[in-house]
C-alpha cells in the first residue's frame, strides 16, 4: 500500500460519501441525516476554512508570529467535533480549529495564542475543550487520565484526543494506549492521519496502517475517509457512544491530506511532489458536501452564495478584532501559573519587572 499517493482509497476505509458526492453505504456505520443537517454541515466546513485563511494571511503580514493550517482536515475536525455532546470533553493538539468551532470558541481566541497576547484565551470548563498543546503527544496522557475521572465519577460521558500520524511514534501516545486498554477508559483516540509528519512521510512512522495498531494494545481500531464528514461523524458518534457505555477505547485513524505547510515556517515543496496535492484536491471535502447538496437538491445557489458572503463577513470580523487585541503587560505572564500565590514566582516576578524597570517605559 502506498499511503502519501492520493491516487487511491484504501480498501478498509469507511465512506459514505464519495469524492463526487455520491452517497454511499457501509454495513457497520451509516448515518441518517436531513437536508438542515448536511446544509449545518456544509457551512461549518466553509467558515473553518474561511477563518483558517484568514489566519494564514495574517502571518504572511507578520501579525501572527506562526499557524498551522487545517487545510483539508475540515471535515475530519467537523465530523469529529459534531459528534461530541455537551458533556464529553476534547483534548486537541495546535492545529484542531475545526473542532474548536465546534466547542464554541472563538476564533479570535485562537489567533491571540499565535499573535502571542493570550495563553490561550479560553477557558478549557466552560467549552468543555482543552487548551492547544504544543508538546507532540502529550494530549493524550490528558485525555486517558480525565476519561479515567470520568469513569470513577460515574458520569455519561467520554473524551476524545486528537494527534497526527507523527504522533503516534510518540512514547506519550503508546504509554497512553496502554492505560486506556487496560483500564477500560471512555476515551476516543483521534488520529488525524494527513500523511506527513512535518517533512517526514507516512511509511517513515509505521510499516502498517495505524488503526491496526489498536489491536496490539487490546481495543479496537477504524480507518475512516478524513475528507468525507458523513463518516467522520459516523464513526465518531459510534466509538464515543461506545465509550460512553463502558465498551472502553477506540483508535480513529482519519485517513486524509495536509493540503498546506506543517506550519507557516515550513515549506512543503521541498519534500513532496506537486502530483500528490493535486491528487488530493479532487478529494476536497468542501466541493463533495456541495457536490451532494447540488445533486440532491437541496440547496439552491443562493444558499451557497449566502454561506460564502457570511464567511467573507466572517473573514473581515476575524481579522480586525484580530488586529484590535491588545498587548499584555509583560508580567501578565505571571497571573495564571499557579491557583494560589507562590513564593519563588513571586521571586521571580520582581526579579523579571526590576529587569523591565531598565527599558524606557519600563516595558509597557
Amino acid at each position: 500500500m502506498t499511503y502519501a499517493s492520493g491516487a487511491e482509497a484504501p480498501f478498509e476505509l469507511v465512506q459514505l460519501l464519495t469524492p463526487e458526492g455520491e452517497r454511499v453505504e457501509h454495513p457497520a456505520y451509516d448515518i441518517d441525516l436531513t437536508a438542515e443537517e448536511v446544509r449545518a454541515l456544509y457551512r461549518d466546513l466553509v467558515l473553518v476554512r474561511r477563518v483558517d485563511m484568514e489566519a494564514v494571511a495574517l502571518q504572511r503580514q507578520g501579525e501572527l508570529g506562526i499557524w498551522a493550517s487545517l487545510l483539508g482536515q475540515e471535515a475530519a475536525q467537523i465530523g469529529s467535533g459534531r459528534a461530541l455532546t455537551d458533556a464529553d470533553m476534547a483534548f486537541p493538539t495546535y492545529r484542531e480549529h475545526g473542532v474548536a468551532w465546534c466547542r464554541g470558541v472563538d476564533p479570535v481566541n485562537l489567533l491571540g495564542l499565535f499573535r502571542g497576547v493570550n495563553h490561550g484565551g479560553w477557558d478549557p470548563a466552560e467549552h468543555n475543550f482543552h487548551l492547544y498543546t504544543i508538546v507532540i503527544g502529550s494530549q493524550t496522557l490528558h485525555a486517558v487520565g480525565y476519561a479515567m475521572g470520568i469513569q470513577r465519577d460515574g458520569a455519561e460521558a467520554a473524551s476524545i484526543v486528537y494527534f497526527g500520524d507523527g504522533a503516534t511514534s510518540q512514547g506519550d501516545v503508546n504509554e497512553s494506549f496502554i492505560w486506556a486498554s487496560v483500564f477500560n477508559a471512555p476515551v476516543v483516540f483521534f488520529c488525524q492521519n494527513n500523511q506527513w509528519a512535518i517533512s517526514e512521510p507516512l511509511e517513515k512512522q509505521s510499516r502498517i496502517p495505524l488503526y491496526r495498531r489498536a489491536s496490539g494494545f487490546g481495543f479496537p481500531g477504524v480507518r475512516v475517509d478524513g475528507n468525507d464528514v458523513f463518516a467522520c461523524l459516523a464513526v465518531t458518534r459510534q466509538a464515543l457512544k461506545n465509550a460512553r457505555e463502558g465498551q472502553g477505547p477506540t483508535l480513529i485513524e482519519a485517513f486524509t491530506y495536509r493540503m498546506g505547510a506543517h506550519t507557516t515556517s515550513d515549506d512543503p515543496t521541498r519534500y513532496r511532489v506537486a502530483g500528490e496535492l493535486e491528487a488530493w484536491k479532487l478529494k476536497d471535502p468542501i466541493e463533495r458536501v456541495k457536490a451532494y447538496l447540488f445533486k440532491n437538491q437541496l440547496a439552491d445557489q443562493e444558499f451557497f452564495e449566502k454561506v460564502d458572503a457570511e464567511a467573507a463577513d466572517l473573514g473581515r470580523d476575524v481579522r480586525k478584532r484580530c488586529l484590535e487585541m491588545p498587548d499584555p503587560h509583560p508580567l501578565e505572564i505571571f497571573d495564571h501559573v499557579y491557583a494560589e500565590p507562590h513564593t519563588l514566582l513571586k521571586e521571580e516576578r520582581e526579579q523579571y519587572a526590576a529587569y523591565l524597570s531598565t527599558f524606557e517605559g519600563g516595558g509597557k
